[in-house]
């Protein structure tokens, strides 16, 4: 299971790493985008307000001064055709980066989908084996418990008593008591050794 969710981990590192270098590059066109059509907003304005000064000025300034004000106007023009030109460009890129973003998001998506399946799965047949062996294990444990309960069955305490004491009894007769014996009333008891009794001696001799 270790190995199966370390494999997992790394292919899952591949997609984020990819994901945040393509969010990265997205979030930077933004800006650069964003910055584009500030500069492209602020030279329409100054086109807008050189042209005002043109027709508010046209008969009250000099000839000199209204070769300046067309000048400037060119300028104005010219600077907003450049900017038009950035600003469209990085909408352009911008829509090719987001097009590329939103495909590998996707995928990402895709990939991360497939791959929480393939870890329930996995996972799902792994505890399915195990509880598989842990009932089979229980179904042998049962088989064995069946063999002793029969040999319990067959358990008499009678006959392993009898047996018991048929293989270790040392005779059919307890010993006989110690009893205690006085010294001295031994030594009397012992019939001393006497000389002959003297032959009488008759009267009429």
């Amino acid at each position: 299971m270790e190995e199966f969710r370390e494999k997992q981990k790394l292919h899952r590192k591949k997609i984020e790493l990819i994901m945040e270098a393509i969010h990265k590059n997205r979030n930077l066109q933004y800006k650069k985008t964003m910055e584009a059509k500030r500069l492209y907003e602020q030279r329409c304005r100054d086109k807008d307000e050189a042209e005002q000064a043109v027709h508010r000025n046209a008969n009250l300034v000099t000839q000199k001064q209204q070769e300046k004000l067309f000048l400037k106007l060119a300028q104005t023009k010219s600077a907003l055709e450049d900017t038009d030109r950035t600003y469209q460009q990085s909408v352009s890129t911008m829509e090719k980066i987001r097009d590329e973003w939103q495909n590998e998001h996707i995928k990402a998506c895709e990939f991360f989908e497939t791959q929480e399946c393939e870890r329930i799965n996995y996972f799902r047949n792994a505890l399915w084996l195990h509880v598989n062996q842990l009932s089979l294990g229980c179904v042998q444990n049962d088989e064995k418990y069946e063999e002793i309960r029969k040999s319990l069955e067959m358990c008499s305490i009678e006959k392993d008593v009898d047996f018991f004491v048929n293989l270790r009894k040392t005779g059919s007769l307890a010993p006989a008591p110690v009893v205690y014996e006085n010294y001295y009333n031994a030594q009397r008891n012992v019939t001393p050794v006497r000389s002959p009794a003297p032959v009488p001696i008759s009267r009429g001799a």
